[in-house]
């Protein structure tokens, strides 16, 4: 009687009976994860084998142009690199630096979508996080991908994360202002610091850098650093005052201990404790300037206008905030006239109360 031969299993696959009695089929390198196989005898073993292999075997080390540190480092010397503000820069300098150590020797012909999926991934508990990693390795590999380094983008069809639900940064009341100037008074570093915010409508990262050789005739002159637009700031009086009171530094308003300008990072934790010995938790310098944007718009200012004072283009900011201005007005141009109407009209339940008492 003749008959096939029984396939030999391949390289890695171990045959093993489950408790039902069905013979099952795993792959498993050295000490790795076991993932189960479709039977010997289907189609799509050999499919599914070589997709699991592929996937277990350890990634080149390689060195010189084939690598994605060079990669990256030519990348960095491109006029598409240059052309990203300082901001936008130097966060991707420190996922690149990242990348780079951890990943730096792999080919990067070899990174595929699953590697950037991964990175995604890791990152996923802080959404800004992932996205800027995304960001930063799509603008890798396009560039690699226009000047043909590569075939295929690994990053084509990678979505962002999901924005978290909510609307950001928590805005500031007039309440919270008052708060916290109880708590720092005038001649506080940190009194300075809540009117630059509150005054100027500036980033953090503009107000650590905006000092008496940006201001001029009374007002503040300077280029932004998440998009590079020049923008002027009346310094208001309230500013001026403070400002004059001090403490601030020769090149910088904003300081820390003994005089030393901040960065935009540690001004920010430091600003939030601020916030919190003021008893305002959850508080931080970006929601003053949502703050200053609302009292500028309630006080009349034009899209254009906004869009001057809080470097912004495109109108879809300047808008949101003039929109709420003119509902709230609205709101409360209505909430008159239903007041003067219920008071005109002589038969009106509340006139017969009165009467009635």
């Amino acid at each position: 009687m003749t008959g096939e031969m029984p396939r030999k299993l391949p390289p890695f696959v171990t045959r093993e009976r489950n408790r039902h009695g069905t013979v099952v089929f795993y792959f498993r390198r050295g000490k790795g994860a076991r993932t189960r196989l479709p039977p010997l005898s289907a189609v799509s073993f050999d499919e599914a084998y070589h997709k699991v292999l592929a996937g277990a075997q350890p990634r080149r080390s390689v060195v010189g142009t084939n690598s994605l540190r060079w990669l990256i480092d030519r990348y960095r010397e491109t006029a598409n690199y240059r052309a990203l503000s300082y901001a936008t820069k130097r966060q991707r300098d420190n996922i690149f630096k990242h990348v780079g150590e951890t990943a730096g020797t792999d080919a990067y012909r070899a990174v595929t979508r699953g590697d950037i999926m991964k990175g995604v991934q890791r990152r996923a508990h802080t959404p800004s996080q992932a996205r800027n990693f995304l960001d930063a390795m799509r603008g890798l590999f396009r560039w690699a991908l226009d000047i043909e380094l590569i075939d295929n983008d690994p990053t084509a069809s990678v979505k962002n994360p999901p924005r978290p639900k909510g609307d950001g940064y928590k805005v500031w009341t007039s309440g919270d202002v008052d708060a916290f100037e109880v708590r720092w008074l005038a001649g506080t570093k940190e009194r300075v610091w809540l009117h630059v915010l509150l005054y100027t409508g500036l980033r953090r990262g503009d107000a650590v850098r905006l000092g008496k050789q940006h201001v001029k005739d009374g007002s503040a002159t300077l280029r932004t650093e998440k998009n590079n637009m020049e923008v002027t700031i009346p310094i208001l009086p309230m500013l001026a005052d403070t400002l004059a009171t001090g403490p601030t530094g020769d090149l910088a308003y904003i300081v820390g201990e003994k005089g030393r300008p901040l960065t935009k990072e540690s001004f920010g934790n430091l600003f939030r404790a601020a916030c919190n010995a003021a008893g305002l938790e959850g508080k931080s310098a970006h929601g003053l300037r949502k703050l200053g944007a609302s009292r500028a718009a309630e006080a009349g200012a034009t899209v254009s206008e906004l869009e001057a004072l809080f470097g912004w283009k495109g109108g879809a900011m300047a808008s949101h905030y003039t929109q709420a201005a003119n509902r709230k007005k609205l709101s409360q141009s209505a909430g008159e006239k239903i007041k003067n109407a219920y008071a005109l009209t002589p038969n009106s339940g509340a006139g017969k109360e009165r009467n009635s008492v």
